[in-house]
């Protein structure tokens, strides 16, 4: 498949019930794939820009995060993020933006640290009863990979990552690292 090089303007609907625009017209927009609501890993990494949001705005970024998981799922495991996220139980986007599934995804054994890291973190947290377990049978299944695509206020894709397991994606520091070169160009 083709990723895409530019993205439609178009309007999707948050787990809060608002409507954003992307591309945002105003800024870089970081748009996200992750796996499903609940996922350790996803968790364990959206910490890291949840931490770093402010970093993130204050480079012109605006985050957007893509779950296949439905909207009542998200807002049980993610809703405290700072950031908008989007339920695509069809995996609609996913397809559009050439997001898999794949048993790559946790067979992987670059994968297995940040596995192992993310399922204490989240035991630990779920012992605390600071978050709700994670579902036994996720929404969509468990092989989701992810993926991160920048995206230009004129739709052009800028930087795009086609996760080739569970744990790769990019970080904060390697999405920070893009806007300089990219920011030129928009």
């Amino acid at each position: 498949m083709t990723l895409p090089t530019t993205v439609p303007t178009r309007e999707l609907v948050t787990i809060a019930d608002s409507t954003l625009r992307i591309p945002d017209q105003d800024c870089l927009t970081h748009l996200q794939f992750r796996r499903f609501a609940g996922c350790p890993i996803c968790n364990l990494h959206l910490r890291s820009f949840a931490v770093r949001h402010a970093e993130i705005r204050a480079a012109d970024i605006r985050e957007i995060v893509v779950f296949h998981s439905s909207a009542a799922e998200l807002r049980k495991y993610e809703g405290d993020l700072p950031f908008d996220l989007v339920a695509d139980p069809t995996r609609t986007l996913y397809r559009e933006f050439g997001i898999e599934a794949q048993p790559r995804a946790l067979l992987d054994p670059r994968a297995w640290p940040t596995i192992l890291r993310s399922v204490v973190t989240v035991s630990m947290a779920v012992r605390r009863k600071e978050k709700p377990a994670p579902p036994a049978k996720p929404e969509g299944g468990r092989l989701g990979l992810p993926g991160d695509f920048l995206i230009a206020p004129d739709g052009r894709v800028l930087a795009s990552k086609l996760g080739q397991h569970a744990d790769d994606q990019w970080s904060v520091d390697e999405l920070l690292a893009l806007v300089p070169s990219t920011k030129a160009r928009h």
